[in-house]
């Protein structure tokens, strides 16, 4: 996957050994915890683990996956973005996660709808889904801004309660 540019950000490949740090802090907020799951990474020996088990096959197969969303300006990570495909699931599905000090900048907004859009053009892909927990509005929120709209309660392997199932169809 190539890098994509938005107005203020850059949106990369998540690299092991570069994003260790910024993946252990990731997965350890609150937020992350509580909205996605508890992953149990605690070391930047299992963050880098976690990255090559969990973000790098997805580029490997796919050609995207998780990437790492940097401000422009200065280089500096506030949050990921990525398509995904699990193995349990038809369809692609889009993902992000901001660092609790840049929420409420837009920037999950802006990397999302970057990513989509990559998947729609440079993909062709005809259908994306999103994922929230049920408690979850903000993201639920942010998913119908995108053009998801909410379909059915699911059950996603590794996640311990039913999450919310959104989906945007090609007309």
């Amino acid at each position: 996957m190539k890098q994509i540019e938005t107005k203020r950000l850059i949106l990369r490949p998540v690299d092991a050994e570069r994003d260790a740090a910024f993946v252990l802090q990731m997965l350890n907020e609150p937020d992350y915890i509580a909205n996605v799951a508890d992953r149990g990474v605690r070391t930047l020996v299992a963050a880098k683990d976690y990255i090559r088990e969990k973000f790098l096959p997805g580029h490997e197969r796919y050609g995207v996956g998780y990437c790492v969303a940097e401000l422009k300006s200065s280089g500096k990570p506030v949050g990921s973005c990525g398509l995904m495909k699990r193995d349990t699931m038809e369809d692609f599905d889009i993902g992000y996660s901001t660092l609790i000090q840049h929420a409420g900048n837009g920037y999950a907004f802006e990397a999302a709808s970057a990513l989509m859009d990559y998947g729609r053009t440079e993909m062709g892909l005809k259908r994306i889904i999103g994922f929230t927990s049920p408690t979850n509005a903000k993201s639920g929120h942010l998913l119908e801004k995108l053009g998801l709209r909410f379909e059915r309660m699911v059950q996603v392997p590794g996640f311990a309660t039913e999450g919310r199932l959104y989906g945007w169809e090609a007309a």
